[in-house]
């Protein structure tokens, strides 16, 4: 016996591979649907050390920085304070200019495109079968747009 495991989006689709699996002999007995949850809690904007997402608020800031406190110092020749103040302020206020660019895009754009596209639930299909039927149960699953497909021995 084989188990084919594939994950669907939550859709007609779904509905339709299964009615064609059981069409191709496979009794509803050996197909098992599984719904996932989608994630009810919003990322976390700062990370930890043992929890990062890969977004990073500190990356467009530390750009700007660097170029705010070159132009700082570089004009804080000719200024009162002189070119190392100069370019401290710079790098805090680049520093601080990508911060919140950073932060604007991540909470509101981010937030709206997360919005419009929706989030289709995941489905977790699994189908036991014979080794023979395994390729054409396997090819019902591709040709009704599967994200993905893994075979198992049983």
């Amino acid at each position: 016996m084989i188990q084919v495991m594939s994950t669907f989006e939550h859709s007609v689709r779904l509905e339709v591979a299964i009615s064609a699996l059981e069409l191709d002999g496979i009794q509803k007995q050996s197909i098992f649907v599984v719904p996932l949850n989608n994630r009810k809690v919003g990322r976390r904007l700062l990370d930890n050390l043992h929890n990062s997402d890969g977004v990073s608020l500190f990356s467009t800031g530390a750009a700007i920085a660097t170029a705010f406190s070159v132009i700082g110092a570089s004009v804080g020749f000719s200024l009162k304070w002189g070119p190392i103040y100069w370019g401290l302020i710079g790098t805090a206020s680049g520093f601080l200019l990508g911060f919140l660019i950073d932060l604007f895009i991540n909470k509101v754009v981010q937030k709206r495109n997360r919005t419009l596209r929706g989030k289709n639930p995941q489905v977790i299909l699994i189908v036991e079968c014979e080794d023979n039927q395994a390729d054409s149960v396997e090819d019902i699953l591709w040709h009704h747009l599967a994200l993905g497909v893994a075979r198992v021995q049983t």
